[in-house]
């Protein structure tokens, strides 16, 4: 696994110091045997867009396969103190987390899927220690690719299926999201990436050639050209914009003419600056008179699924995108925005207790249950999600809600083909699920989007899929709702 070789000790700390009070709160007040279930969701699609991207699925898996509490973590909560100067926790719980093993069920949406909002991505269910826990973690793995392999998969669109390259480590939010976002933008659609470590640990395929320190190093461009061409011949893509544009490429084409008389190619050059648009209609011109046809015309500069949809209006003449920052930092959201709320709780061998968070805002209500999604399809495609509760089943003709409006509804009458999207991975600590390569992955994206209606896919002002909640469940949340607020209907009446 990945993160195994990226980490070599316990990642069990990786948590809020919360989650490890609460859990200890739990262990004190011997609920350590209750049973829980936390549902990971997301309130609003990434970016205004039509649609989100699961991911980071895998590296859940690998996190919690390695799960455990290792003696140097054991003695490092040992040292935490309370407001009193006092141990914070009791020597006999750091004890319990010793020997604690992962033991909870886990189903989750397959890596690659396309999801909606108020959807779970994942449910755990378990020891409500052990789910705590782990709410973190959770959260923080799987909610960071979710958005990058979202913002991929919408640069990848505006690039009308022409090759994107990640090139956004060196921008990233550290080495784990430099790595983290190299592998989502891989499943979102990219077809490779400039971080070599990401290549060796996911077999990413790596791509990149010299930057303008290696022009800048020579006494002039051609001799720059000339020697990476004889450093490394089958790898010549010059990047052209030094000094001045034109003339670089015209220098390029020099050097072209050199590599293809020793049976090399010129691959194509790159654009790092300027107005794109035109430089690469002149680029295009200049290299097709000189006979590389089919060299590339690969283009960089802080580029985002807006910028390459202008350039192809302009009708720019690149066919390769170089994205880096706005990729890897998901530029113009920084987050998902996913929780992990719990939905329902009970004692071992009891019945659920259903669990609903209340908020001013209408979005920020949770849904309680045993949730699972169902989603319809026909022949054109996708028609609707339904998220469900498994204990009271979708029924035969189930009305659809909107969770924000209930005046918008959809009853589903023909009884179309479906599935569940929520797959078993865990069972009492047991992984069940056979992994996906992530070529596998990168395909059911494209297979997911492809069955949208266009209008969803669209990246700016797309049409809103039809995504809610079924009606049994919904009357139960909003009598839930209405409990929780002191609304009692017999007495109101009275």
């Amino acid at each position: 696994m990945a993160t195994g070789k990226l980490y070599r000790h316990s990642l069990a700390l990786l948590t809020d110091l919360y989650q490890l009070t609460m859990a200890f709160g739990y262990w004190k007040l011997n609920r350590v045997e209750e049973q829980a279930i936390f549902n990971l969701v997301f309130r609003e699609h990434p970016f205004n867009g039509g649609y989100t991207i699961a991911a980071g699925l895998e590296t859940v898996i690998s996190f919690l396969r390695d799960l455990e509490f290792d003696d140097e973590d054991i003695e490092y909560l040992g040292t935490l103190e309370g407001n009193d100067g006092e141990p914070l926790f009791d020597k006999e719980f750091l004890s319990y987390l010793s020997n604690m093993r992962f033991e909870c069920d886990i189903d989750a949406m397959p890596e690659g899927t396309v999801a909606f909002p108020h959807e779970p991505l994942l449910r755990i269910t378990g020891p409500i220690l052990q789910c705590q826990i782990l709410e973190t973690a959770l959260l923080n793995m799987l909610s960071y690719q979710t958005l990058i392999a979202s913002k991929a998969a919408r640069i990848c669109n505006a690039a009308r299926n022409e090759p994107v390259l990640e090139f956004g480590l060196r921008r990233a939010q550290g080495i784990d999201g430099g790595i983290a976002a190299s592998r989502a933008a891989y499943i979102g659609g990219c077809i490779g990436t400039s971080n070599v470590l990401a290549g060796k640990l996911y077999g990413i395929p790596v791509r990149g050639t010299h930057a303008h320190s290696w022009v800048m190093s020579f006494d002039n461009e051609v001799e720059s050209f000339e020697a990476y061409a004889n450093a490394l011949p089958n790898n010549c893509v010059f990047l052209v914009d030094t000094y001045d544009t034109i003339e670089g490429v015209k220098n390029a084409i020099i050097v072209g003419k050199k590599l293809k008389e020793r049976g090399h190619k010129l691959a194509g050059i790159r654009l790092d600056s300027g107005d794109l648009a035109y430089l690469s209609i002149e680029a295009r011109k200049l290299l097709d008179e000189a006979g590389f046809t089919d060299s590339d015309i690969v283009a960089s500069n802080d580029l985002d699924e807006f910028i390459i949809d202008s350039l192809k209006r302009q009708d720019a003449k690149i066919n390769v995108w170089g994205v880096g920052t706005k990729l890897a930092t998901a530029y113009d959201q920084p987050a998902l925005g996913g929780v992990l709320k719990l939905s329902a709780i009970r004692q071992p061998g009891q019945d659920w207790q259903y669990k609903v968070k209340l908020s001013e805002q209408t979005i920020k209500i949770s849904n309680p249950g045993v949730l699972q999604v169902r989603r319809f399809h026909d022949r054109s495609g996708y028609i609707a999600d339904m998220i469900y509760d498994e204990i009271l089943g979708p029924g035969n003709e189930p009305i659809i809600i909107d969770p924000n409006d209930s005046t918008r509804r959809k009853r589903i009458t023909t009884n179309p083909p479906h599935e569940d999207l929520l797959v078993p991975i865990f069972r009492k600590g047991e992984l069940v699920y056979d992994l996906p390569s992530l070529t596998m992955i990168r395909q059911r994206v494209q297979e997911q989007i492809g069955a949208l209606h266009p209008s969803i896919r669209r990246y700016m002002n797309p049409h809103n899929y039809p995504a809610g909640i079924e009606k049994k469940l919904y009357d139960l949340r909003t009598q839930l709702i209405l409990e929780a607020r002191g609304y009692n209907e017999k007495q109101n009446k009275s």
